[in-house]
């Protein structure tokens, strides 16, 4: 996994998200044991205790679970992770039309200029 964190906002919910996005997006598998705190943290060049808190952040969400001993897992149930998928999709579409908005750019424009960059 690639980490892209942007240091202009907390860290921790980056990592929830990208986790999330990982596991919606299959790259991820439930019951697959993920890199260890120590591991994530030097790939993402955060302090471990960052990582820690995403990690027990997404267990009480009930996306990861973690073995004694063994380390973190992907939950069984992966509805929640595409949840949070959703979420941030549904979130950035907002935040993208809000800023056309300012820039003058009615909702039909957006969507066709959307549709022909997607053809």
């Amino acid at each position: 996994m690639v980490w892209t964190l942007n240091k202009d906002r907390p860290l921790c919910p980056q990592i929830c998200e990208q986790i999330c996005v990982g596991i919606a997006g299959g790259e991820f598998q439930p019951d697959q044991r993920l890199m260890s705190v120590r591991e994530v943290a030097v790939a993402a060049g955060v302090n471990p205790n960052t990582v820690q808190r995403a990690f027990e952040e997404l267990e009480r969400s009930g996306i990861l679970y973690s073995v004694r001993g063994s380390g973190w897992f992907v939950g069984a149930d992966i509805s929640r992770a595409k949840a949070v998928l959703e979420a941030i999709i549904g979130e950035k579409t907002a935040a993208y039309f809000k800023e056309m908005a300012a820039l003058g750019v009615a909702p039909e424009a957006v969507k066709a200029y959307v549709k022909e960059w997607s053809e």
